[in-house]
């Protein structure tokens, strides 16, 4: 992998009030770029938070101008964002999404493969979506329960992807079985693995925090040890990865 700053915004959000937290995605957006961040991903259904109930009537599409401050700020820096949205396609088929904001001014999308039991009464499973590049380094998104399927983290190798970024809302009594999986993907793929959780509460309970980077061999470079929001960062340079976390308390 070339070199390359990835981190996972381990955040909040305000349950469907997406202006609140377009501007809260904005200050860790900017806190990242002064890291030197290239690709920032954020939780499941960030803009919205996890909000099952709350996700049809804040439906987004890709070109919403409400989008328009984060993109701005991916032209100014670099910086590819990845932010969770409901996404409506094809005037009903709602599909939880990570909308991609490229340096470019353009937005990509990527629509959740294997949509859980809980939330097959108002999401469609998605077809997920193309990789993306970062500075060179094929990445492939995941979305929480797609990244508990074998399959999909072996398609994204098979593809060529070095970097398997996932969005997800994780409880504690999941955390340990869905991390061994991310933490086997490094190494039986020789994948980069970087999962971004939420920070505290949502509609579907208390996330267990503990965002994490991964290296190709399946060596923690770092996490964060609870639910507190943070940035959690990961930096390769001459091969050698190298971690840290910083709350956004100290940002």
């Amino acid at each position: 992998m070339a070199s390359l700053t990835i981190a996972a915004a381990q955040s909040k959000s305000v349950p469907g009030d997406i202006r609140a937290n377009l501007a809260h995605h904005l200050r860790f957006a900017r806190a990242a770029a002064g890291q030197g961040v290239q690709l920032l991903v954020f939780p499941e259904l960030s803009l919205i938070s996890y909000e099952l109930a709350l996700a049809l009537s804040n439906a987004m599409q890709a070109d919403d101008v409400r989008l328009d401050p984060l993109r701005d700020l991916t032209a100014s820096t670099g910086m590819t964002i990845v932010v969770g949205a409901p996404l409506l396609q094809n005037e009903n088929e709602l599909h939880i999404a990570a909308l991609v904001l490229n340096p470019g001014g353009t937005v990509s999308t990527y629509c959740k493969v294997h949509v859980h039991e809980s939330e097959l009464g108002v999401f469609e499973p998605g077809p997920g979506g193309m990789d993306m590049k970062v500075e060179a380094v094929q990445v492939a998104l995941a979305i929480c329960a797609d990244a508990t399927f074998p399959s999909h983290a072996a398609k994204a190798a098979k593809r060529g992807a070095k970097l398997y970024a996932v969005g997800a809302m994780i409880t504690e009594s999941c955390y340990a079985r869905k991390t061994a999986l991310l933490e086997g993907y490094a190494r039986q793929h020789g994948l980069a693995v970087l999962l971004a959780n939420y920070s505290g509460f949502t509609g579907e309970g208390v996330s267990a925090g503990k965002s994490a980077i991964w290296s190709e061999n399946g060596e923690l470079v770092a996490a964060s040890i609870g639910n507190e929001e943070a940035l959690v960062l990961g930096r390769k340079r001459g091969g050698v990865w190298q971690g840290t976390v910083i709350p956004m308390d100290q940002t």
